[in-house]
Order: C-alpha cells, then sequence, then structure tokens
C-alpha cells in the first residue's frame, strides 16, 4: 500500500472545551483559580504526539468570535455563543502559546475562524506538497468540505472515528465539496446559520443530487416544481422566496481556503514549514511556573513531556 506524507491539522478549540467541560479533567493553579482547559489541552497535544509520532502539524485556534467577516456578513452568526470570561481568556492565551514551546506551528486570527486557517493552510500544504496526506483532526462534520482525495479524511480523535469521502457521502448523502450548499439549504442552529425553511435534510440531497449547487437551483428554479419529491411546489415557492437567505447561509458555511492577506500568516505556509520540532524544555518549566501550577500536575505534564524523548 503507498504511503503518503501526512499533515496533521488540529481544530484547538474542540480540545481545550472539552476539557473545560470534563468531569474527568480538573485542575487548578495555587491560587485556587481555574485551569482544566489548559491543562486538558496541553495532555491532548503531548498525548497526540507521542502516539500518533507526527513530522508535520500545525494547530488552528478561534479568536474571531464576533469580530470576523461572517459576523460582520450575518450579526446574528454564532450568536448563541458567550464571550471567554477573564479567567478562560487566560487560558486560552496559554493554548496559543504553549504551541510553539512544544514546537508545533500555531496560528489565530481575529477575522477567519479555525475552519478557515485549516483549508488555507491545508491548500498551501497541497500546492507545496501535492503528494501530502491531510488528516483534519476535528469533529467539526463543517469541515468535511475540505477533503479532497481519497486519501484525506476527517479524524474525531476522542471518539477515534475516522471519515474519508467516501463516508461523508455515505452519511449525509452529499458529496464533501456539497457541504457549504447542503448546510445553505438546511441551515445549522448550532452556528445560527439560517437556510431556508421548510428545506430539511432529505430535500436538500434530492436537490443537490439534481442540481449540485445552490446556483444550479437558482438557475433551473422552475424545474424544481417538476421533481418527483412530495410537497415540490411548496418546495419551488420556498427557495424562490428564500433567494437571498439561501446564498448568505451558503457563504456563512463555506470555508475560505485562499486566505492571502499579508497580516496572516497561515496564508502562505509550506509543507515544509510544518515540521514538527522538538519542545523546548526550559520554556515549558518556565510556562508552567508563570501560569502557577499546582505541583502535582507539574508532574504529570513533565512525565508526559519527557516520554516524548524516549519515541
Amino acid at each position: 500500500m503507498k504511503e503518503y506524507p501526512q499533515v496533521y491539522l488540529i481544530d484547538a478549540s474542540i480540545y481545550i472545551f472539552q476539557a473545560h467541560f470534563s468531569s474527568f479533567v480538573e485542575s487548578y493553579d495555587t491560587d485556587g483559580e481555574e485551569l482544566s482547559a489548559l491543562f486538558g489541552f496541553i495532555q491532548f497535544l503531548l498525548q497526540f504526539i507521542r502516539r500518533n509520532k507526527p513530522t508535520h502539524i500545525a494547530v488552528a485556534h478561534d479568536q474571531s468570535l464576533f469580530c470576523g467577516f461572517r459576523h460582520t456578513l450575518y450579526p446574528d452568526y454564532k450568536s448563541n455563543r458567550e464571550l471567554p470570561d477573564e479567567n478562560l481568556a487566560m487560558q486560552l492565551n496559554g493554548c496559543v502559546e504553549i504551541c510553539s514551546i512544544l514546537g508545533l506551528e500555531t496560528f489565530a486570527s481575529k477575522i477567519y475562524e479555525a475552519d478557515d486557517i485549516i483549508g488555507t493552510v491545508a491548500k498551501c500544504v497541497r500546492i507545496s506538497n501535492p503528494a501530502a496526506q491531510i488528516v483534519i483532526v476535528s469533529r467539526d462534520k463543517d469541515l468535511a468540505q475540505l477533503l479532497k482525495s481519497e486519501e484525506d479524511y476527517l479524524w474525531d480523535y476522542n471518539g477515534n472515528r475516522k471519515r474519508y469521502i467516501r463516508d461523508v457521502k455515505e452519511e449525509f448523502g452529499v458529496h464533501p465539496g456539497q457541504f457549504p450548499d447542503y448546510l445553505g439549504l438546511i441551515g445549522d442552529p448550532v452556528d445560527c446559520i439560517p437556510g431556508v425553511s421548510g428545506v430539511g435534510p432529505v430535500k436538500a440531497r434530492i436537490l443537490l443530487k439534481e442540481f449540485k449547487t445552490i446556483e444550479e437551483i437558482y438557475l433551473n428554479l422552475e424545474r424544481v416544481g417538476n421533481l418527483e419529491i412530495r410537497g415540490s411546489k411548496g418546495l419551488m415557492k420556498a427557495l424562490t422566496g428564500n433567494k437571498s437567505r439561501a446564498e448568505l447561509s451558503k457563504k456563512l458555511a463555506t470555508i475560505v481556503c485562499d486566505v492571502s492577506n499579508e497580516d496572516e500568516y497561515f496564508g502562505s505556509i509550506s509543507f515544509k514549514k510544518l515540521e514538527l520540532n522538538r519542545p523546548d524544555k526550559d520554556k515549558f518549566l518556565y510556562f508552567l511556573d508563570q501560569y502557577r501550577f499546582r505541583s502535582s500536575d507539574k508532574d504529570r505534564l513533565l512525565k508526559l513531556l519527557n516520554y516524548l524523548d524516549r519515541v
């Protein structure tokens, strides 16, 4: 079986907040302030590196809540979220900082989401090394749209579930590349994307099987009423009255893969620059002291760091 050079692209927020809300992860600093999100994320990174021995890896962070370009397009986008309090904000900053100390390339933006960072980095990798296999480490189904080759996969790491293009097709009934159109039609309550009222997954799948994209649907709107689908006339009416809403929803659901802003370093990254470097143990120790980890937690993290020298 042919082997491909792998690049792991980690969606940091998934693993940060999983630790933050987990009843199995508990850590406090020497003053009793919460450190569970930071502690859990560091554990995750160290264990991931030890178990998978990546040669090329990057971590994408979310810093664009309520200030990214999608919020400008649609103020209600992700309006169900809350800004982190002072303690969590401190931990989130630590999660960004620790990545470079551990030898990982890490990216964050006030304009683009982690999804856009991953999408753009994946495209840059494919350009600089077309043979590379892209592994997106996340359980977020929206990232499925970034799968381009049969070797790429979306990996729900903690659930140990890998989704290849064929799996996405089987699970959702659409090609990964159609995901923005699919979400543009059905909406996404998790991100407050409205979609088109009256269009659910079944009708969306039928529409996209017939017309491939939202743009093609609206170019052939008169044909919708003749489709062999229950309520086709009402569906055509719903689509007619919600064209701008469908187009906006697709735009919100589309991951940006061509960020070229010179202020966004990830937009010009290459495969080679994503090589994993050795952790800086001195900086790691200073980091643990700076965040005032308790001795027991420091010992646990140092033990995990030392394991890396054995692999």
